[in-house]
């Protein structure tokens, strides 16, 4: 059995990547020693954020992958196996906010269909797709929101983001239930409001702290704690 120390370098692909807390959740995994795989659907602004990470000694590399598109996301997973390496960590971290959405009586429909598709629905395909590489004792990682809170009053704010976020715990919930039995754990992680293009200048928290919760979750932890809720590495209400 080969035991060196390549072999045993766990490797981690993050959704929506090329920036903010994706990106910095790459960066801290892989100083951490995490082979980082990177994805974005714009090949030019993953392709620099590659480089950042390589410039920083970081083993990256990265995939093209649209998370709305099911076509691309069975294009991805294709990509992905010719690298023949087991996938330890998933991060579902892509996502949009559009500033059209302000209403969920007065927005167009698209604005409510690609919102949840992309945030929500984005996640049971990529699962589905990249779950032949995940081993058992892996880990799933889905980026949520307080703003999908439904003990937390509502906010009034980006009605179908909220929704859409609200989706993504009841799927982390259910797909905890069934992994189970291969011991792979799936959380939520509510990063809180923090400094990014999509938080804007107004929030409070710098994107190290919106990253600290899923680099603990993806690196140390324990199993036992699927199907949870986290924000600063401690257990929230739905």
């Amino acid at each position: 059995m080969n035991t060196n120390k390549e072999s045993m370098k766990k490797t981690v692909l993050i959704t929506g990547s090329n920036k903010g807390i994706g990106f910095e959740t790459s960066r801290q995994l892989g100083h951490k020693g995490f082979h980082v795989i990177i994805s974005g659907r714009d090949q030019l602004k993953i392709k620099k954020a590659l480089e950042k990470l390589q410039e920083e000694g970081i083993e990256a590399n990265m995939l093209l992958m649209d998370v709305s598109n099911h076509e691309n996301i069975l294009q991805a997973s294709n990509e992905f196996k010719k690298l023949n390496i087991s996938l330890d960590v998933l991060i579902n971290n892509a996502a949009i906010l559009l500033k059209e959405d302000r209403s969920l009586i007065t927005n167009s429909p698209s604005i409510i269909e690609n919102t949840i598709q992309t945030n929500s629905f984005s996640i049971i395909n990529v699962t589905r797709e990249f779950l032949q590489f995940i081993p058992n004792g892996g880990r799933i990682i889905n980026m949520s929101s307080g703003g999908g809170s439904m003990t937390d009053p509502v906010g009034g704010w980006s009605p179908a983001y909220c929704v859409s976020k609200t989706t993504i715990n009841a799927i982390t919930r259910q797909l905890s239930f069934e992994l189970l039995s291969k011991n792979i754990s799936v959380n939520s992680v509510c990063p809180g409001w923090v400094k990014t293009d999509m938080g804007g200048q107004g929030a409070m928290r710098p994107v190290e702290k919106g990253a600290e919760t899923p680099v603990w979750l993806a690196s140390e932890a324990p199993q036992s704690l699927s199907g949870k809720f986290f924000r600063d590495k401690k257990e929230i209400p739905w």
